[in-house]
């Protein structure tokens, strides 16, 4: 361990990670880790193998060679211009929206986008298809439809040349690797179920037979939050299987006059595929691969279990306020979302801010707030805000102490 503390910041180096120490006022401590990541173009001294010894037994990765993990993430970030440059055609503004949209496409998930009528949340969806050459298909969700509305039906086929009848199973509109469950609230939960075992194990079960889903499988789903007639909650199983809930706002004063100007004008814009099913599926891929220090993921899963008022660290808005927290999931898809996020960035590495960055789209549907909140006008995002100080001041108090102990440590040594 080498450490250079003759002036502010002060450098702890261990082995090859390097950790900076800034002072910048009297109670006001912080400690930043900067390790080199495995997949980082910048890192001439630590080795891709997970099995070496010099190698961070912080960061986790597969093993795949660094230089072909730099150049399929250097072609990640430009797919994720390029989409963004075809999105801009139709889209105007909405660049959160867009972000967390192609974060959830790029980590393998799910996405529920929450917006009042007219803000193009459709639009977007079917534009993001036509940008991704996959297979697309949109389910209008209604209060007739039925489950083999969704999943396909077992229909009678004769064979004209013996007589004999069979079975024969004809697919749903699920099968399409982008589905758009637009207004997913408007029927029944038993329809709403259907989509349950497809959204997870990627198959749809008929009459005993499994049938896989292709490859990738999203589910973009849409809802209206104004509307309460006629309209069916979806189930905390079907809610927690999406990975984001996303909120679409309105535009700003200056986006909305270009949207006017644009839709009212005779020009049609034309959304040119960028990539195809066989690429994203690689791609996805290369973000599970993506490496993340331990410190990092602890730090989403106190997230996830500081949201359950029965945990003891839980903070007092958390055990005043919620009914029912966050599960495990939520802590793989904090990671995974970070992870993500990380990728098309063009970063090697997931860092905290990533998964500060995915925590309210990630836990915003998952946190169950009970009649008090109601009451007292407290938000699901308060809540959320509150959780996030609260690890982040657990997290700092940790790392003080940490580096307290180092330092004294390297003192009695000398």
């Amino acid at each position: 361990m080498l450490i250079q503390c003759d002036s502010n910041p002060v450098r702890i180096q261990y082995g090859n990670r390097i950790r900076t120490r800034r002072h910048t006022g009297a109670n006001d401590l912080f400690l930043d880790e900067r390790p080199s990541s495995p997949m980082s173009p910048t890192s001439d001294n630590t080795p891709s193998d997970p099995t070496s010894d010099s190698y961070s037994s912080d960061t986790h990765s597969s093993g795949v060679s660094s230089a072909d993990d730099v150049r399929q993430l250097k072609e990640l970030q430009q797919t994720i211009q390029n989409i963004e440059r075809e999105l801009s055609k139709v889209i105007v503004g909405q660049k959160a929206v867009v972000e967390q949209l192609l974060t959830t496409l790029f980590a393998g998930g799910h996405l529920l986008l929450i917006g009042v009528p007219g803000l193009a949340k459709t639009l977007l969806v079917s534009s993001l298809a036509k940008s991704l050459d996959l297979q697309f298909n949109r389910i209008q969700f209604t209060p007739d439809l039925m489950p083999t509305d969704i999943t396909g039906t077992e229909v009678i086929q004769e064979d004209r040349s013996t007589g004999q009848r069979s079975f024969r199973f004809i697919p749903g509109p699920v099968f399409a690797n982008v589905v758009l469950a637009d207004e997913i609230n408007r029927t029944p939960p038993k329809t709403q179920a259907a989509l349950l075992e497809a959204m997870q194990e990627k198959q749809v079960t008929a009459a005993g037979q499994r049938h896989r889903l292709p490859q990738p499988f999203f589910v973009l789903a849409t809802q209206n939050p104004i509307e309460q007639e006629g309209t069916y909650p979806l189930p905390e199983a079907q809610l927690d299987r999406f990975m984001f809930n996303v909120l679409v706002d309105y535009p700003t004063d200056a986006e909305e006059l270009d949207i006017v100007l644009q839709t009212t004008s005779d020009h049609q814009s034309q959304v040119e595929p960028q990539i195809n099913a066989e690429t994203l599926q690689k791609m996805i891929q290369l973000v599970r691969r993506i490496p993340i220090r331990k410190a990092v993921a602890q730090f989403a899963i106190e997230l996830a279990r500081r949201s359950r008022p029965s945990n003891a660290q839980a903070p007092e808005i958390t055990r005043k306020y919620v009914a029912w927290g966050a599960g495990p999931r939520a802590s793989q898809y904090l990671v995974l979302g970070a992870k993500s996020r990380a990728a098309i960035q063009g970063r090697g590495h997931a860092e905290l801010e990533d998964v500060q960055a995915v925590a309210y789209p990630v836990l915003r549907h998952r946190i169950r707030t009970n009649f008090q909140a109601e009451a007292d006008g407290v938000s699901v995002d308060k809540i959320i805000g509150e959780i996030l100080q609260s690890v982040q001041r657990a997290s700092e108090a940790s790392l003080n102490r940490e580096y307290a102990g180092q330092v004294f440590r390297s003192t009695d040594a000398r």
